[in-house]
């Protein structure tokens, strides 16, 4: 099979590793190349994007050619049939290896600016490379993985030899490979598009992928969160997601990831633990979810290093909990939006909310579309009725939840 390009092919890998989605999850992609590939993989297991920042050691008379590599946290891996052959001391290795390691600190540094890297201790590790030829740095980031803690290892890639398994020779508990093949010379011929992935290009898909792992306290409990706060933010949106969803809902993400690429700083956060969510009644209860909402606000102003405007982004009856907070005294929101939300459940405190909102709505949700007409009449703060043209609740119609996150994006940056 040939791939269109990295983008292409990272798609085409993702389908192999559904079974591993889950919230203990965590994509490491190998720069430069392997970065754009895990980038569609962590996007299609909702996991967070880091890299697993890896360097060739080349023979110093023939760079090109590994004699082994290294990874962070000292883990190595080195190829002593081509160390022996070509006549290598321990001096000449060592050398070797303390040039990279400096280039490798340097590179982990400005890849994640200055970020530590995300935890993986006790989860599951999913490391993807553009393909596979001689393996050496795919195995020294598998090695780094696993002494940071990693529960599980998985090696996944496009494209590689028949034999690759073998070459991985245990580093990794799962290999995961769609497309190998006999005739193997170079990864590069499995691609229409192989042109080389700059570092600033590596930047740019962790920024979107970028957010920091929290735990939000609030309502006694402690919540998983993500945060992301781009460099010069203007204002942060704190999501509320709507039933049966969580942080890790993909509408909510798509919508954060066109707001971050504004310069707006998200925060997606679980409502609920996963017992309190079994009682559907507290799926519902708009009060308790407003509460948690106010709640989480407040410690995010707390852990911002610089007071920022904030807004709030309501889907379903979260949108409902977003305006019933958004009455109470003192409510710390700048704008309100809400996509395909349920205002109507907020009540009579709809008339009492002061913070500008914003009613995202599919044309072709009609139920819907009525209650946030009701909705729209009861409140007396600037409030604003956006239809989406084919959108059905969930706007899963072909650009349709690009319309509501573009809606959503340019009233969040007039209003905050």
């Amino acid at each position: 099979m040939i791939f269109a390009d990295r983008s292409d092919a990272g798609r085409h890998l993702a389908r192999s590793l559904a079974h591993l989605r889950g919230p203990d999850t965590v994509v490491l992609g190998l720069p430069r190349g392997g970065v754009p590939v895990a980038a569609e993989v962590a996007s299609a297991l909702r996991a967070p994007l880091d890299v697993g920042v890896v360097r060739k050691l080349g023979l110093p008379i023939q760079p090109e050619l590994a004699m082994g590599a290294i990874a962070e946290d000292g883990a190595r891996v080195i190829n002593q049939q081509v160390v022996n052959s070509s006549h290598i001391d321990d001096a000449q290795l060592a050398e070797v290896e303390r040039r990279e390691r400096a280039e490798l600190e340097r590179r982990a540094h400005q890849y994640r600016g200055g970020r530590p890297p995300i935890s993986v201790a006790g989860r599951t590790v999913v490391v993807v490379d553009d393909g596979i030829a001689t393996a050496a740095t795919a195995r020294a980031a598998c090695r780094a993985a696993r002494s940071r803690g990693a529960a599980r290892v998985v090696l996944a890639v496009p494209v590689a030899p028949d034999d690759w398994e073998e070459r991985v020779a245990g580093d990794a508990d799962e290999c995961v490979c769609p497309e190998t093949a006999s005739q193997f010379a170079a990864v590069g011929q499995f691609y229409e598009d192989f042109a080389p992935t700059t570092d600033e290009q590596v930047v740019e898909y962790l920024r979107r992928g970028s957010g920091r792992e929290v735990t939000v306290p609030a309502g006694g409990r402690r919540l998983g969160g993500e945060l992301t706060v781009p460099e010069g933010a203007s204002a942060v949106v704190v999501f509320a997601h709507g039933s049966g969803s969580g942080r890790h809902s993909p509408r909510n993400r798509f919508v954060a990831d066109a707001l971050n690429g504004a310069g707006l700083g998200t925060l997606l956060f679980d409502l609920l633990t996963d017992e309190e969510e079994r009682d559907r009644a507290n799926v519902f209860d708009v009060p308790l979810l407003a509460g948690r909402l106010g709640e989480a606000t407040a410690w995010l102003e707390g852990e911002l290093a610089t007071r920022l405007p904030i807004g709030w982004f309501g889907a379903s009856t979260g949108a409902a909990a977003a305006l019933w907070a958004a009455a109470e005294p003192g409510a710390r929101a700048g704008a309100v939006v809400s996509r395909g939300g349920r205002p109507d459940l907020a009540g009579d405190r709809l008339a009492t909310v002061r913070a500008p909102t914003l009613l995202i709505v599919g044309g072709d949700d009609p139920e819907v579309l009525d209650l946030n007409r009701g909705a729209q009449e009861r409140m007396h703060a600037p409030t604003r009725l956006s239809v989406v043209p084919g959108a059905t609740h969930l706007f899963e119609e072909p650009g349709t939840l690009s319309q509501a996150a573009e809606l959503a994006r340019d009233w969040f940056l007039d209003r905050l």
